[in-house]
């Protein structure tokens, strides 16, 4: 019989409270994803007040967690906060650590084990707190996530119709359309270079040369669009516009 209790090491990505006062965390640790609960996190009196304070979003905690016989969620019976970053709370900044800390909840599942998923996400969380430009740390490690999934959109031929060198943006599905098929002009030359290499190139090529914010909005149009339509929907993308992070698709 496998042991009940675990210990586990990972940075919260999501956090929800039920009517009854106890907390839902999701967590990705280097084993995989780990759903959890605290019970009664939110009573003031309650044993576990202190275990939810550091439960927050983005929190790097170590938890031991009892897993009961019946196979319900994981209870926390004990948190450590190992690591926190406070300037993702700033507005400017709160808004992609959210958005990548969704999208890394829905792209990896229980019992994937892949510590380099982790690093992935525990790398943009730092980079999105800390860098100059947060945006383009966001851009960049959304799509290394997508790719590290296994969604990689197809951008050297036309979505369509399959022919070569496509350039102009499908405003459906989020991938890219040759001339015949595309009723749009073609994306800027450095827009359809960050989109055909950012999956191959390291990020710290990525990083290196960044795009000009005016040609952003478009990137993240076609991001949205895509990982509707193969990932599925995130809370994430009616705050980007109305936080004026992103122009309206």
């Amino acid at each position: 019989m496998p042991p009940r209790t675990t210990n586990r090491s990972g940075i919260v990505l999501r956090r929800r409270v039920t009517p009854a006062g106890d907390i839902m965390v999701s967590l990705l640790t280097p084993q995989g994803k780990v759903r959890a609960i605290v019970r009664s996190g939110l009573r003031r009196n309650g044993l576990n007040s202190a275990h939810a304070s550091r439960l927050s979003l983005f929190h790097h905690v170590g938890l031991q967690l009892y897993q009961t016989p019946n196979g319900d969620l994981a209870t926390v019976q004990q948190a450590v906060l190992e690591g926190a970053l406070p300037t993702l709370a700033q507005p400017e900044r709160h808004t992609y650590a959210h958005l990548s800390a969704e999208l890394a909840e829905l792209l990896f599942q229980e019992g994937e084990q892949s510590s380099e998923a982790f690093e992935l996400v525990a790398g943009a969380l730092r980079g999105i707190a800390h860098h100059p430009d947060p945006e383009w740390v966001a851009l960049v490690m959304t799509h290394k996530l997508l790719g590290l999934a296994g969604f990689v959109p197809r951008v050297s031929q036309c979505a369509r119709c399959g022919a070569a060198d496509p350039a102009h943006p499908d405003p459906h599905g989020g991938l890219l359309l040759c001339r015949a098929c595309s009723g749009l002009p073609p994306l800027p030359a450095a827009t359809l270079d960050f989109r055909r290499s950012v999956m191959r190139r390291s990020v710290r090529a990525s990083m290196e040369t960044p795009l000009p914010p005016e040609f952003r909005p478009e990137l993240w149009r076609s991001l949205e669009r895509f990982v509707t339509l193969q990932v599925g929907q995130l809370r994430s993308w009616p705050q980007f516009q109305g936080s004026g992070l992103r122009a309206p698709a």
